[in-house]
């Protein structure tokens, strides 16, 4: 859902009615409100608000609309060209939060150092190298809110962002930034946070991990297992960790990663039977049968380096 379709909601709850346009009725929630409960009506230049429908607005979308519309408007971010999508609002409403706490002053600095593209930052952040591309006003408020004035044109990438600590007892690389973004639980336990950029790991053929243990930490989906592929290859002593997430299912999280043959789960979508243990390969093949996956940000990652029994003592 697009801030055009918040907005005009918001604004049939205020006043009963909003213009017809193209944004509300190709959502697929206006659709549902419209065709199976009725708590929309859809009028010859209108639509109205139906039976029901301030009751729904008020328990599904006034909050959350609510803080959407003050973020905007306090970050100057609120203009009648803004198209943000609901999710991109939560993500620089997340980045607003952490830049004002200090928890991004040193990735934002290792950025600037790096000087990222905007493609790298776009999969940083939206999980999609290309997101930003065609989406000018996003990329200017994510500039705004990171205090970054400009990012480079696209060019390899050879930087491995990291989250340090003092007396450092293992190296997590991760798949996705999430972790990194909350460095105290990390820093606490003496766990290095390493970033390489989702499928962007030819840059980890230049590892140093001093001897440390490295561990692996992704989204347990296609995607994520076989970058897990291509990690080991280059680190050969990383080791998988063990999600303790919950599973979601794909097609209901609108998720692009997915599964191969899932008509025979024990082909494990094709991923080298190698890699994994029996506790690994039970578990893939059921999030295969379920079609479901598990968000690598979902987990605990303490839990998921406590569990590997020859780590227990150093976190302690």
């Amino acid at each position: 859902m697009n801030w055009i379709v918040l907005s005009s909601l918001n604004e049939v709850y205020k006043t009963g009615k909003t213009r017809k346009k193209r944004a509300l009725l190709d959502d697929p929630m206006v659709r549902f409100l419209l065709n199976s409960t009725k708590e929309l009506k859809d009028e010859v230049n209108q639509i109205a608000a139906g039976l029901g429908f301030e009751e729904y607005y008020k328990s599904k979308l006034l909050e959350d609309f609510d803080r959407f519309n003050d973020f905007l408007v306090s970050n100057n971010l609120k203009k009648p060209q803004t198209r943000f999508d609901e999710k991109d609002i939560r993500v620089l409403m997340m980045l607003k939060e952490k830049m004002d706490n200090g928890d991004l002053t040193e990735l934002r600095i290792q950025i600037i150092e790096a000087n990222e593209t905007i493609r790298g930052v776009s999969l940083m952040y939206f999980k999609h190298e290309k997101y930003l591309d065609d989406k000018p006003s996003l990329l200017a408020a994510l500039s705004q809110i990171l205090e970054i004035t400009e990012f480079p044109a696209n060019k390899d990438q050879q930087y491995i962002y990291k989250l340090e600590c003092h007396n450092t007892k293992c190296i997590v690389l991760c798949e996705n930034l999430d972790f990194l973004l909350k460095p105290a639980i990390p820093r606490k336990h003496n766990i290095e946070l390493w970033y390489a950029g989702g499928k962007n790991i030819e840059k980890l053929i230049y590892h140093h991990t001093r001897g440390l243990p490295i561990f692996y930490s992704c989204d347990w989906d296609y995607d994520g297992l076989l970058i897990y592929r291509a990690v080991k290859e280059k680190i050969p002593g990383i080791v998988l960790l063990y999600p303790n997430g919950p599973g979601k299912g794909i097609a209901e999280t609108d998720h692009r990663s997915y599964w191969i043959n899932r008509e025979s789960p024990e082909e494990l979508s094709n991923l080298e039977r190698t890699l994994f243990n029996d506790s690994e390969t039970k578990l893939i093949k059921q999030l295969i049968l379920n079609n479901a996956w598990i968000i690598e940000e979902s987990n605990n990652l303490l839990k998921m380096l406590l569990d590997k029994e020859n780590l227990v003592n150093p976190f302690l």
